[in-house]
């Protein structure tokens, strides 16, 4: 007889989730932008990841309006060097770039003179230090001078007869205890944030569809009528929503670990791999974030009195995957309860992960509790609000 009962319970929850499962793909377009996020995620992590490179790295050459670079031919075969250039050679596709820069420096005419008394030398930088688009050169162009004073100054205390090693009677040597896959944190913050937005975003447009959608073509109604529990029901929708999310995080994980693959890491002498084990434990942290927020959705949406307003008002918790992991990341001393907390503790343990640490087991374990007992009190609150006309109606 229990056995029965069970079966008969069973099969009316596959009923419901293949129902959802059918709503859910049924719309491909839909789907595809659901998805989205996904997609577009991986190839976000490598644009930028290049773009990053490139001004961690690269030195693009960069044009000056010298006056008086003929009195200082050492100095300005100095700047050459390090890729800093006289406007007169640059290119006519860049000119107009570099002339509303308008980088210049003024050379004295008494330079040698002064170079050879050992007198102080002033050289005017002017630009518009207001440009953001201005500051790297600057900043450069400040550098390479530094390192020219510098190597005169050397000079000079060689030919009295000074060590130059006395101006540097202490030496720090730093030694990074960080493995390899943790030096290129730059992919491992976006993903981490990326997985936690695809876990959000992926199901959003199901959750929507299946609460607030249904109840608007009065689909929610004629279920609630059919002799099944808003348990049920409500765990139906959870899954449907859920799988979705769970397809985005994967495709999220496969598509980075393919894309990064086109961003030369050698640059920067970092690597980044994203084995089958380590994927393996994200997808394990990630699953309780999934069904979070799909309850989350579900919850919210229900409580809207329209299609429209929820998609206003669900969309909101999206800022909660991008705001949290930022703030955490911000704090210098981060408290203990931060672990057990949904997002915040997963986050953290992503971070640690990227970092190259050894997994903590008890903060996976504690964190994902937390995660599904939170879920579970909102899945038992919906199927007990489903029960009120006041929701299911979408009155005041």
């Amino acid at each position: 007889m229990i056995s029965s009962n069970f079966n008969a319970h069973m099969n009316q929850l596959k009923a419901l989730i293949l129902k959802e499962y059918r709503e859910a793909f049924r719309d491909k377009r839909a789907l595809m932008v659901a998805l989205m996020m996904a997609f577009l995620a991986p190839i976000m992590i490598m644009v930028m990841s290049k773009i990053m490179i490139e001004k961690l790295v690269d030195e693009p050459p960069i044009y000056i309006k010298f006056t008086g670079a003929e009195f200082a031919p050492k100095l300005m075969s100095h700047l050459a060097d390090n890729n800093l250039l006289n406007f007169v050679d640059v290119p006519e596709d860049e000119k107009n770039t570099w002339q509303q820069r308008n980088i210049t420096i003024e050379i004295p005419q008494d330079y040698a003179s002064d170079m050879a008394a050992g007198k102080t030398i002033k050289l005017h930088l002017q630009a518009d230090f207001t440009d953001k688009a201005v500051k790297p050169p600057v900043r450069r162009i400040n550098n390479a001078v530094r390192e020219f004073s510098l190597s005169i100054g050397y000079k000079r205390l060689l030919l009295r007869g000074v060590d130059i090693r006395l101006l540097n009677p202490v030496k720090l040597i730093e030694q990074d205890t960080a493995k390899p896959d943790a030096t290129f944190m730059l992919i491992s913050m976006m993903l981490g944030i990326y997985l936690m937005l695809a876990a959000f975003m992926s199901g959003l447009s199901v959750a929507i569809d299946s609460s607030a959608g249904e109840r608007e073509r009065n689909v929610l109604e004629m279920l609630l009528c059919q002799p099944v529990s808003t348990l049920k029901i409500v765990l139906a929708k959870l899954i449907g929503a859920s799988t979705i999310a769970v397809i985005g995080v994967v495709l999220v994980l496969v598509l980075t670990s393919l894309s990064v693959g086109f961003v030369d890491l050698t640059k920067i002498g970092a690597t980044f791999s994203l084995d089958l084990s380590t994927a393996a434990v994200l997808l394990l942290l990630l699953l309780p974030i999934c069904f979070f927020a799909s309850a989350c959705q579900l919850f919210v949406a229900f409580q809207t009195k329209s299609f429209k307003e929820a998609q206003s008002t669900v969309g909101m918790l999206i800022g909660i995957p991008a705001f949290v992991p930022f703030v955490v990341s911000m704090m210098d001393d981060r408290p203990e309860w931060l672990n057990w907390l949904p997002i915040a503790g997963q986050s953290m343990i992503i971070e640690n992960i990227f970092k190259g640490l050894e997994v903590n087991w008890l903060a996976v374990f504690a964190t994902s509790s937390v995660t599904i007992a939170i879920t579970v009190a909102l899945v038992l609150a919906l199927a007990k609000k489903l029960k009120s006309e006041k929701v299911v109606m979408a009155l005041s």
